[in-house]
């Protein structure tokens, strides 16, 4: 260091002030550092000035002169460095005399699965995006910081500030969660429902091009999530066919389309009674205002829109279908089920996570039928499985009937009409077992009886394991065809991981709007689950993000506490060493191990009040 005398001339006056100048290296080669202004010091020799320069500079390393008292001038000097450190960041070389018996640590945060969290966040270019759709900057950060609660730690939108100021999430997002209150979060999701068929296109654009997904191919399919009480406010609350066990609640129902890859392309929420088959028109719609849909692409669903009218729609639109047929259809084909050499066995991978896990023997036949082919598929693993819903469903069928008869013999049923709707009823509830069994009905004796049909139970046992698929595309084979809509599976994974661990259900708010933002959120923080895995993947470590995020727990952000000799005291606010695991998860993901930038403060004593 070395005290530099600089000269200014304003309206006929010379100024004269000196500064503490520092030479450091840089990039570009040596340059002069201007440490602080000591303002107009008294004249003195330049000997004088290289040794006040050299007492700061050996202060400043924590180096105390043996033969000297203390100088209240270098104190000063020190002071104001350090002060200036404070609020420009210090050199990260610099070297201070620490009371080790004093050093401490405040504000352990957990870090690890928000870095991450927010790195993806950036990565699928989100914060551009919630700009492009008009949202301030804090409003993009709020709603950053929700979807990262949604992946982390899900709970209520009440329970989020907690969570927030007992984590890193400030320090990650630089915002301050200090006052922040549910009311602020609840604005936040009304104002970012509107946003979402921007927010959808941009994404599906974005991971399209990020991970080169295949575009020729969707997967539709719906589940429900139901509430928690009865909702009267939400127009869409309504009971239904409740894929979460749960028919005593009022419900949603929720569709979803996702590529090949499993990454959401768009969703809608419909009224908890909306049957699968009168969804499909309002997603194709919501899919082609997303994505760009082209004439030739495929769309995969399930046999709950097996209908006619539906696979119409889908071709009316220049796309083709890969469908599972309803099960009545697979009667048409019992002679070729019943002649299994014909089929061919599809080879199928283990998974590379579990090289030993055993998969069942699936066997396949195409067929052509008009303008479609028919794929036929028989399946080991599924045999036990057909069993054991059509034996369950025929003890529910056998009480429930057993029921009705009580109600009409005692008088509690007795016109015929009302008897035939009952019937109509429970063989609605029951189609799987209700067509081989015959039921009749004698009104003079108020009797009502029941026997099965063996021929027909036979059939049905002879198809157990067996299903049909259908498609409109005669160049698939029968193998591509089965692989194509065993991909399915991607969007009830989709669903599973909504559900758990990102908490979808059940629902606790009561408003159509806040219903849907909620959904939306989590559907928002699946594209950050799935874009983290999907990079695993293809680093070859499957791993679900359940895993990933305990591993990240405990990398952590936290106050090292360093006072100082001269009763000041060096805060510095950075990120944990990880651990072996966590730089390893790191990498794969291509996050750097660095949270945070060091941040450094310094406190100072109190000046003394002069003695009075």
């Amino acid at each position: 260091m070395y005290v530099r005398k600089t000269t200014r001339r304003y309206k006929d006056r010379t100024y004269t002030s000196y500064l503490l100048v520092e030479s450091v290296s840089t990039p570009k080669g040596p340059r002069q550092k201007v440490c602080c202004s000591l303002g107009d010091l008294s004249p003195r020799s330049r000997e004088e000035w290289l040794k006040l320069a050299h007492k700061v500079e050996a202060a400043l390393a924590g180096e105390e002169s043996l033969f000297e008292g203390p100088d209240n001038e270098v104190k000063a000097v020190v002071s104001k460095i350090r002060s200036r450190s404070g609020e420009a960041g210090a050199s990260d070389e610099e070297i201070v005399a620490v009371r080790t018996q004093e050093v401490a640590t405040e504000r352990p945060r957990s870090a690890g699965a928000i870095h991450v969290g927010r790195q993806f966040w950036q990565r699928l270019g989100l914060d551009a995006t919630l700009a492009k759709a008009g949202l301030p900057g804090r409003a993009v950060k709020l709603a950053c910081a929700m979807t990262l609660n949604r992946l982390i730690a899900p709970g209520s939108e009440h329970a989020m500030p907690s969570w927030m100021q007992a984590t890193a999430i400030d320090d990650v997002l630089g915002m301050s969660v200090a006052t922040l209150a549910d009311d602020a979060l609840y604005r936040m999701l009304d104002r970012l429902y509107p946003k979402r068929v921007i927010i959808e296109t941009a994404l599906a654009e974005t991971e399209r091009t990020l991970f080169g997904l295949d575009p020729t191919v969707f997967f539709y399919d719906l589940t429900s999530t139901y509430f928690e009480g009865q909702a009267k406010k939400n127009p869409k609350a309504k009971r239904g066919y409740s894929r979460d066990g749960r028919p005593d609640c009022t419900q949603v129902v929720v569709g979803l389309v996702v590529g090949r890859e499993g990454f959401p392309c768009a969703h809608e929420v419909f009224e908890g009674s909306r049957q699968d088959r009168q969804s499909l028109d309002a997603m194709l719609d919501a899919l082609g205002a997303r994505v760009k849909l082209v004439a030739g692409q495929t769309v995969v669903v399930d046999r709950g829109m097996a209908f006619d009218d539906n696979l119409a729609a889908i071709k009316a639109k220049g796309l083709h279908y890969v469908v599972a047929s309803r099960q009545g259809e697979r009667k048409g084909w019992l002679e070729e089920f019943e002649n299994p050499e014909e089929f061919v066995e599809v080879m199928r991978e283990t998974s590379p996570n579990n090289p030993g896990q055993r998969k069942s023997k699936v066997w396949v036949l195409r067929r052509d039928a008009g303008e479609e082919a028919h794929i036929l598929c028989r399946s080991e693993g599924r045999i036990a499985k057909d069993r054991a819903i059509r034996e369950k469903q025929e003890g529910r069928w056998l009480a429930d009937l057993e029921r009705l008869a009580k109600r009409i013999a005692t008088g509690k049923l007795v016109a015929e009409r009302a008897i035939g709707e009952a019937i109509g009823r429970l063989k609605e509830r029951y189609p799987r077992v209700a067509r081989y069994w015959r039921i009749e009905l004698d009104l003079a004796t108020k009797m009502l009886s029941w026997r099965q049909d063996e021929a027909k139970r036979t059939q049905a046992e002879e198809l157990d394991g067996c299903y049909l698929l259908k498609t409109d595309r005669k160049d698939l084979s029968a193998e591509e065809a089965w692989r194509i809509y065993m991909t399915l599976t991607r969007a009830e994974a989709a669903f599973r991981d909504m559900k758990s661990p990102l908490a979808e259900r059940p629902i606790f708010h009561h408003l159509e709007h806040r219903v849907d933002t909620h959904i939306f959120l989590c559907l928002l923080a699946y594209h950050l689950l799935v874009a983290i895995e999907t990079t695993l993947e293809r680093k070859g470590t499957f791993t679900s993000w359940a895993t990933v995020r305990d591993v990240l727990a405990g990398h952590q952000i936290q106050t090292i506490v360093l006072p100082a000799q001269d009763g000041s005291v060096l805060r510095i606010r950075k990120g944990s060493n990880p651990e072996r695991q966590q730089r390893e998860l790191y990498r794969k993901l291509e996050v750097p191990a660095e949270i945070i930038p060091p941040r450094r403060t310094w406190s100072h004593p109190k000046a003394e009040s002069p003695a009075k």
